[in-house]
């Protein structure tokens, strides 16, 4: 009776460790007038630190957003990122305050730190040269629900 017990409780803690946050894929939809994309999302210090490096390729509607607790000076790096990205900058409001476009990957360090002039909330990660493709510019606004 007590192994039924241990067994049903430890077949609960599983269950309940599977839908938990950190074994489910965060994703969700930005998009910029008629362009959306599948954004993951990088809200742990671990997944922000993380973001795109090692990555050899990015599909074209897919980025990545990271999202901190407030709007502050960010500044990023491409180390040990392989493929060119657009990093798009973005405030409170979500509306774009730089954009970094086409920044390289670092071979070599020291590597040069990327930033815009004002606080962020919002950084989102593209592949590189697609910001311009699909016009996005300065003070244009992204489209995004946090849950």
């Amino acid at each position: 009776m007590v192994s039924k017990l241990i067994l049903i409780f430890f077949l609960i803690f599983i269950a309940g460790l599977m839908v938990s946050p950190y074994f489910q894929k965060k994703e969700l939809q930005v998009c910029f007038k008629d362009h959306c994309f599948i954004a993951e999302l990088a809200l742990a210090r671990e997944e922000k630190r993380q973001g795109l490096m090692f990555r050899k390729s990015l599909e074209e509607n897919r980025g990545m957003l990271f999202v901190y607790e407030k709007e502050e000076m960010r500044s990023f790096w491409m180390k040990n990122v392989l493929i060119p990205l657009d990093i798009i900058w973005l405030d409170q409001d979500k509306k774009v305050v730089h954009i970094s476009e086409n920044a390289q990957p670092c071979l070599e360090l020291p590597c040069p730190s990327l930033k815009p002039n004002s606080p962020v909330k919002y950084v989102f990660e593209i592949n590189g040269g697609l910001a311009s493709e699909i016009g996005l510019v300065v003070g244009d606004k992204l489209e995004f629900q946090i849950r």
